[in-house]
């Protein structure tokens, strides 16, 4: 399967977690790859079980029962920089990279399982989460914007790796 670079989207921003699934899923539904009620299929299976898989990623996905409307394999590919709750206030699940999926039959899978082995090195998705594309005109701006996520990006990554470390320790 080939990804198509109209799936890849970065630098994205949503207030919330159904806001960003229902993106995800409208780049399934403008590449074809899903029919438009994949879309509140993905929202249901968040509710039913959070899509959130740890280590700053979610994997909006839909239903079982919503695999009539997969027409084809794919892929949407989405950063948020600033990152995006699939918790609570109280208990945030902050992801910053978005993979939106859609499977044929049991690819889907598939694909959940590649993703997973990837994203388990959180330093893979460290770095797609800083990813960027800058113009000309705006290489200073972005340049001090990278700089800032990186900082702010380690500062997440130790405190996260610190309180691995104390749940070994217990």
């Amino acid at each position: 399967m080939e990804i198509q670079k109209s799936l890849i989207k970065i630098n994205q921003n949503f207030s919330n977690k159904e806001e960003a699934i229902k993106y995800c899923g409208s780049l399934l539904v403008d590449g074809g790859y899903v029919k438009p009620n994949y879309i509140s299929a993905m929202i249901e299976r968040d509710r039913e079980l959070s899509v959130y898989m740890g280590n700053f990623i979610a994997i909006p996905h839909g239903t079982d029962e919503s695999k009539k409307e997969v027409l084809k394999t794919g892929v949407a590919i989405v950063q948020v920089p600033r990152g995006v709750n699939f918790g609570t206030v109280e208990n945030p699940k902050i992801a910053t990279m978005l993979f939106g999926i859609a499977g044929i039959k049991e690819e889907h899978l598939e694909l959940i399982q590649k993703i997973s082995i990837f994203c388990a090195d959180v330093d893979n998705v460290v770095k797609l989460s800083l990813i960027h594309i800058s113009e000309p005109t705006r290489r200073t701006p972005i340049s001090y914007a990278v700089f800032c996520l990186k900082k702010k990006k380690k500062k997440l990554i130790e405190n996260w790796r610190k309180k691995k470390k104390a749940k070994r320790i217990l």
